[in-house]
């Protein structure tokens, strides 16, 4: 199968004109003719990611996040994603990412999904159809299945998303009902959570300032990491092209947060 058709196949479900303005969604490098037996699902294009997928013979790279998020006016070895893009091309690989448009269209319902949020709203609206007032965006939140404290929300999110440790800002023992999630970066959606009546955001990379001022406003935050929360993308791709594509061999980045806690 072409690369092209597996990407157009992508795009039916995952538009690339859903994605936001300053985003970079799509083939971030190699031919659109190649033949492609295999695809390596990775959340981000590191050297680990690509080094793995050279090793595995994989014909094509699918991420998360974007390789190429700046314009670059040299393509060298003088840089780290030179380098990546020197070799990706060397060993004729395609590299393709599916970013807001993801995010818009399976990882913000898939999260609320996981976090078993009873009646979910989208937290920030990017697209309408003014035909049929269908309306998408990032993030979901809704009531959770029962009345917790945020030390029981924080265990919950640990469990779901199979990670060991998340940061807190809020009183621990304070009682939540209204959970709003973004995975990646969500300091930006605090005032849309706010707005909501959320008691809590579970996102991830919140600074200091970022989250005290959140809970000034009344909201708690449970910051899971990037990482922490995003990695859902690799299984869930890893379902979609094994569906959709049965003919494809898939191999899968392993799950590792890239940061320790010491």
């Amino acid at each position: 199968m072409k690369c092209k058709e597996i990407i157009e196949e992508l795009e039916k479900k995952y538009p690339r004109a859903l994605a936001v303005d300053w985003d970079n969604p799509g083939l971030q490098a190699g031919r659109r003719e190649k033949d492609i037996r295999s695809v390596y699902i990775g959340l981000d294009a590191t050297d680990e990611v690509i080094a793995d997928a050279v090793k595995k013979g994989a014909d094509m790279i699918l991420t998360h996040h974007p390789l190429l998020m700046s314009p670059m006016k040299q393509i060298n070895s003088d840089s780290f994603i030179g380098r990546r893009l020197i070799t990706i091309i060397q060993q004729d690989i395609c590299c393709y990412a599916m970013h807001t448009n993801y995010d818009i269209v399976t990882m913000a319902p898939l999260s609320g999904r996981m976090m078993n949020l009873q009646q979910p709203e989208v937290m920030e609206i990017t697209w309408e159809n003014l035909k049929t007032g269908e309306r998408e965006g990032l993030g979901r939140i809704g009531s959770l299945p029962k009345a917790m404290t945020l030390r029981e929300c924080c265990e919950c999110v640990k469990e779901v998303f199979g990670i060991r440790h998340v940061k807190v800002y809020g009183e621990l023992d304070m009682m939540i009902e209204r959970a709003a999630i973004s995975p990646g970066s969500g300091k930006s959606m605090a005032a849309a959570a706010i707005s909501h009546g959320a008691d809590v955001l579970i996102s991830g990379d919140f600074g200091h300032h970022d989250g005290i001022d959140a809970m000034a406003q009344g909201l708690a935050v449970i910051d899971a990491g990037h990482y922490g929360l995003e990695h859902i993308f690799v299984a869930q791709m890893e379902a979609h092209i094994k569906e959709h594509f049965p003919q494809i061999q898939v191999y899968c980045e392993k799950m590792k947060n890239p940061f320790e806690i010491v």
